[in-house]
C-alpha cells in the first residue's frame, strides 16, 4: 500500500477549466485503475492551503496512473497555471494499526 500527501495552494488562474481538469482526472484514474486509489480525502485550511490524502493499495495501477499522457498533460499544466505551490509525497505504507468500532469521517481542521 502507498500514501499519497498533496499539498497544494491555488493560483488566481485556477478557473473552471482546472475545476473541469480535476473532474476528469479522478474519472480517468477510475477507468485506469477500477477501484485503485482506495481512499481520497481532501481538506483546505482557511488560508487557502489544500491537502489531499490517497490510499493507494498496487504498485502497478500507481505507475500506470503516474505515465498516462492525460495526467501528464495536468500536471504540466497544473505547475504552469493552476498551483501557486505544490508538494507531492508518496510514501509505502509499512504498517497500519486501527481501532474501536467507528471511524470519524469529520474533515481535519488544518491551521
Amino acid at each position: 500500500m502507498f500514501i499519497i500527501v498533496f499539498r497544494s495552494r491555488l493560483s488566481g488562474d485556477a478557473d473552471e477549466d482546472y475545476l473541469a481538469a480535476d473532474k476528469a482526472m479522478w474519472e480517468r484514474v477510475r477507468a485506469i485503475t477500477s477501484d485503485d486509489p482506495q481512499d481520497f480525502l481532501e481538506y483546505a485550511s482557511d488560508d487557502g492551503e489544500r491537502l489531499a490524502i490517497i490510499r493507494w493499495q498496487n504498485a502497478e495501477t500507481l505507475e500506470k496512473w503516474r505515465r498516462d499522457e492525460a495526467h501528464l498533460a495536468a500536471k504540466q499544466k497544473g505547475r504552469e497555471k493552476w498551483y501557486s505551490f505544490y508538494e507531492i509525497t508518496v510514501a509505502e505504507v509499512v504498517r497500519t494499526s486501527t481501532g474501536g468500532t467507528t471511524v470519524d469521517t469529520s474533515p481535519l481542521q488544518l491551521g
